[in-house]
């Protein structure tokens, strides 16, 4: 058993300890083996040391933040604690000025956050085609924006082409009313939520008119090359085997791509085999594509998503170990 007292008084108490201790029951969840107690701008442990050492380390990582930046948000309070490596520090502290993907409107910067999402820059730099897999909420798809956005600006390419295959999610849309584009966007909205974090709504009017950045349906890739140009297919796994190959044989000459999927929300009819998996296996090792897989680690919405998705996977092995 062992005792560390650690001092708070360089940050705002509360912005460590959270509205209502919210993010010291973070804190305690983490490390339920431990003793923690809060006074006034000092936090004590006691515990086994090999814990009491592991829980110091995190709360150094969180002063330093906080004192850099004055706030953190629970899910960045939470990621720190999760961070098992040298990665977590360069993720959330010792930031270079030139990891910065995209300086968005207002000043605001958009950057990989976590680990996997590092690894789709390097990935996407180094090859030309680059698969992104992962669950919900892991940053696949904004990460692939804004390395699109940032190869746009620095005009490595010449236009962004950013597509999905238009799958109803167990809803019809078919009945909304509307031209073709109308009954189409709700399909697409997330990659113009992206595109509006990323470039001024002027701008971006202006990118979309003369067709520098296009949004469209997967079907209205058929036909095209595509050159000089960023592309992204989005929701991946919605894309049947032909559509796949489809648009990956589109790709043109000084032209990039990232595939985005999910394989634990497949939305075709049960009729319909998804073509993500088998494009992942048989181009694994194809020089010049690269693979990332995303988990629940790298989740950067509301810290019960990666909580959520935990509870799915584990009800997901429960029923294939009945079916079995």
């Amino acid at each position: 058993m062992t005792e560390k007292i650690i001092n708070l008084e360089t940050v705002n108490p509360i912005e460590f300890f959270g509205v209502n201790n919210g993010k010291l029951d973070i804190l305690k969840k983490k490390f339920p083996l431990l003793k923690i107690l809060s006074r006034g701008t000092q936090i004590k442990l006691s515990g086994a040391p090999e814990q009491v050492d592991t829980a110091k380390e995190k709360i150094d990582l969180i002063v330093q933040y906080l004192e850099r930046n004055g706030h953190m948000s629970e899910n960045y309070f939470e990621q720190i604690l999760g961070g098992d490596d040298a990665e977590t520090v360069d993720n959330f502290i010792d930031r270079n000025p030139n990891d910065i993907l995209v300086f968005g409107p207002n000043g605001k910067t958009v950057r990989a956050r976590t680990a996997n999402q590092k690894r789709m820059v390097v990935g996407a730099d180094k090859n030309d085609i680059l698969f992104a897999i992962g669950p919900a909420g892991t940053g696949k798809t904004y990460t692939a924006v804004a390395l699109a956005v940032r190869a746009l600006k620095n005009k490595i390419v010449k236009k962004i082409i950013l597509t999905r295959p238009a799958v109803e999610a167990g809803e019809s849309l078919g009945f909304l009313p509307g031209d073709l584009k109308e009954k189409i966007d709700p399909y697409l909205r997330p990659l113009y939520d992206a595109l509006d974090d990323m470039i001024p709504a002027d701008k971006l009017g202006y990118y979309m008119s003369n067709r520098t950045i296009e949004i469209a349906p997967l079907a209205y890739m058929r036909g095209r090359t595509l050159d000089n140009a960023f592309i992204i297919l989005d929701e991946a796994q919605n894309a049947t085997d032909l559509q796949l190959k489809m648009f990956l044989t589109r790709i043109g000459s000084s032209a990039k791509a990232i595939i985005t999927g999910d394989m634990t929300q497949v939305d075709l009819p049960k009729n319909q085999k998804s073509g993500l998996e088998k494009a992942v296996r048989i181009l694994k090792n194809v020089d010049g594509i690269s693979h990332i897989l995303l988990d629940e680690e790298d989740v950067v919405r509301h810290r019960l998503v990666k909580a959520i998705i935990r509870a799915y996977d584990r009800e997901k092995e429960r029923e294939q170990q009945i079916s079995s």
